[in-house]
């Protein structure tokens, strides 16, 4: 199962926005044979030999497929707690820890390198494409191309085929026969062309960065790719909290951070283990109001925003990655009812009615709508969890 776009395949679209300034006289659409000409005219004006140009764009074409898939893509919008009971099954949890015992080498060379825990990595492994077992069926320059010919967002995609036409210059790309997700992903972590000129790692010493075929190289590049996001070395993401019953619920939310030294003072402590350094900043979430489950978020929590926005996706790849890492199942609790997602549009129309900018009314409990729920929770003398339920959208 896959989110929107996949983790680090959305990484490279997020950092595409880097290189929008270079292509804001991007043309889309129009006629098709026109537009690849276009195409290779720019590859030749980029240093690219003609024929080398030519042999790459030979038999691309327009794939319908990743326009409904494109189309028909949306956030998850289960809550936390049953999203991430769907996405981590014993069955993945038992293979990860075999792959973790069968990498053991690689997963040592990342620690060492980059300061990154395996469970990190091996729960991306998981969720993008089950350890490699689906890497998606979708040409890649087809797909490339027909994101870059679609006027919704070609300023992502466009750079991806020029990184594309790199990789097949060097040896490390078929345009025939190259596979993956359908925005342009490429092998068992999913990173697009772009990200793999930029961080790819050839872990496993054949000369060649083969991310589909070769799990080494794939952990090292997605290793590095984490690092280059600005993953702080050796340091936590996530851990699982008890809190006090007389919590300040408003100061919880990624919006607040405190140093941990500060939260313990306030009486939050770890279900398990200890609390990390207490001069990190960190945050306390609550996925499901004061009743549910309850995190406190780290530095490196920030970093898995760079790659996905869905806050549920985001919240179960970080806390799968501690299962791997020995943490227990998390403590679900009881929490409140929630809201279906006519429920939720209604909330944001009547929070909006009220002044709260909650962006889009799309039924989607997204960052602005926690904070708006916050607020309002409190001007009505609710606990301010964030945690929209019926009874607050009866008050409203």
């Amino acid at each position: 199962m896959r989110p929107s776009v996949s983790l680090l395949g959305a990484a490279a679209l997020f950092a595409c926005l880097g290189g929008a300034a270079q292509a804001q006289q991007v043309t889309c659409g129009g006629d098709f044979n026109a537009f690849v000409a276009d195409l290779k005219a720019d590859a030749v004006a980029q240093g690219f030999e003609p024929a080398t140009a030519a042999r790459f764009f030979e038999g691309v074409q327009i794939d319908p497929t990743v326009l409904r898939a494109d189309r028909r893509q949306g956030i998850f919008q289960d809550p936390f707690i049953t999203f991430s009971r769907k996405l981590i099954s014993q069955n993945r949890f038992d293979k990860g820890l075999q792959m973790k015992q069968r990498h053991a080498d690689t997963f040592a060379r990342i620690e060492g390198d980059y300061g990154i825990a395996p469970g990190v990595l091996l729960a991306f492994w998981a969720f993008e494409t089950d350890y490699g077992s689906f890497q998606g069926d979708f040409n890649t320059l087809n797909a490339l191309v027909t994101l870059s010919h679609d006027c919704r967002r070609p300023e992502l995609f466009r750079p991806q085929i020029f990184a594309a036409l790199q990789l097949f210059a060097q040896g490390d790309f078929d345009p025939m026969t190259t596979t993956g997700a359908w925005a342009g992903e490429i092998g068992m972590v999913q990173m697009l062309p772009k990200d793999i000129l930029e961080n790819g790692v050839d872990g496993d010493g054949d000369g060649h960065v083969s991310l589909k075929t070769s799990a080494a190289d794939a952990l090292m590049s997605g290793a590095k790719m984490l690092s280059h996001l600005g993953w702080r070395a050796n340091e936590p993401w996530l851990q699982e909290v008890v809190l006090p019953q007389d919590m300040d619920w408003f100061e919880t939310g990624l919006h607040v951070t405190k140093p941990v030294a500060e939260w313990a003072q306030l009486g939050l402590r770890a279900r398990t283990g200890s609390l990390a350094d207490g001069a990190l900043e960190a945050s306390v979430i609550l996925p499901q109001g004061r009743h549910g489950p309850a995190f406190i978020a780290y530095p490196n929590f920030s970093v898995y925003f760079e790659w996905n926005q869905s806050f549920t996706y985001v919240l179960t790849a970080a806390y799968f990655g501690t299962r791997l890492q020995g943490a227990p199942i998390y403590d679900a609790g009881a929490p409140d009812a929630g809201l279906s997602g006519d429920q939720m549009k209604r909330l944001q129309q009547k929070l909006q009615e009220r002044g709260y900018d909650v962006g889009d009314i799309d039924g989607i409990l997204g960052a602005g709508t926690r904070d708006a729920v916050r607020h309002a929770q409190r001007a009505l003398g609710l606990p301010a969890d964030a945690w929209p339920t019926p009874d607050l959208l009866n008050r409203l």
